[in-house]
């Protein structure tokens, strides 16, 4: 797959078949639509192409805004959509100025003279320009003008899908990361780097791993203690989360995320580490001394494994 981060190297695209959108999560009815710009790639002898943009619209427009929760970082998306057989990925940055095109601007100037599109597919909702003027008839009608092919993914053919964006960060926010991964067709992740924490894990005999997110927006789940797959240099080992403040060492409400890796010993400070959400084990909880908290460590370990 070809990244573009503006027109200048999209040249000598044949039939540019063109899908467009934020796409935030590339879950399984995402895929309805990747699909078929393929089959219309095939059949036109042409190339699928995706346009996103970047950064995030509400970064842009209201950037005071923090309540921003993505389902993945744009490096998480580019590699989603490389495997699911996009040829072009045109990453447009998004701008204040770039929010005031018409609808007919958007057209003229992206979809048209920047993509040269033979055919547009776009799901029965897609709304763009301006203050979201321009909708599936704006399309049609701009079409017939600029000379190219639409293609409306109907609304019965994702509902069929029956998954969007939002349930998945519904469920992911409850905690329910199994039912997420149904929707987005494979475990939920967090990536980041590995640095030092306060030591206490050691003290009582788990020394966990933790991490700092590589990016802010990235969705974090519910708090609790999760049966997770780690992912360290190539390497996919099994491992207990702990998601959340820490309420019986700790009188603070900074957030943790905090990984014991099974049946490893090493050192692994400043290295990168994914964490791969499998099931949600329990609530987090405060307890009533370090015993306690220590005995539930060790049968949270006994049933990540029946998971893992």
């Amino acid at each position: 797959m070809k990244i573009h981060t503006d027109f200048s190297s999209f040249t000598n695209v044949t039939n540019a078949i063109v899908t467009i959108g934020t796409f935030d999560g590339v879950h399984t009815g995402h895929l309805t639509i990747i699909d078929r710009v393929k089959e219309i790639a095939a059949r036109e002898q042409g190339e699928s192409v995706l346009l996103t943009f970047y950064p995030h619209p509400r970064m842009v427009l209201h950037p005071n805004d923090h309540g921003l929760q993505l389902l993945n970082t744009p490096q998480e998306k580019a590699k989603l959509l490389e495997a699911a057989g996009i040829q072009h990925l045109v990453i447009y940055p998004f701008s204040k100025e770039f929010s005031r095109l018409s609808a007919f601007d958007y057209v003229r100037d992206l979809i048209v003279n920047g993509l040269h599109a033979k055919c547009v597919v776009v799901g029965y909702d897609h709304r763009f320009g301006h203050n979201r003027e321009g909708h599936h008839k704006t399309l049609l009608e701009l079409a017939e003008i600029f000379g190219f092919m639409v293609e409306e993914i109907p609304a019965q053919t994702i509902d069929q899908v029956n998954v969007s964006s939002t349930k998945i960060r519904q469920a992911l926010q409850s905690g329910q990361v199994s039912e997420a991964a149904k929707y987005l067709g494979r475990n939920y992740t967090l990536r980041g780097t590995v640095v030092h924490g306060d030591k206490l894990g050691r003290q009582l005999g788990y020394p966990t791993a933790n991490i700092e997110l590589d990016y802010a927006y990235k969705l974090i789940p519910a708090f609790g203690v999760y049966a997770v797959n780690v992912f360290l240099e190539g390497e996919k080992l099994r491992g207990v989360m702990n998601l959340g403040i820490r309420p019986t060492t700790h009188h603070n409400s900074k957030v943790t995320i905090e990984v014991y890796i099974l049946d490893f010993h090493q050192e692994v400070y400043g290295k990168q580490i994914e964490v791969e959400f499998v099931e949600r084990l329990r609530d987090e909880k405060k307890f009533g001394s370090i015993d306690e908290l220590k005995e539930c460590i060790t049968q949270d370990i006994l049933n990540a494994k029946n998971y893992v």
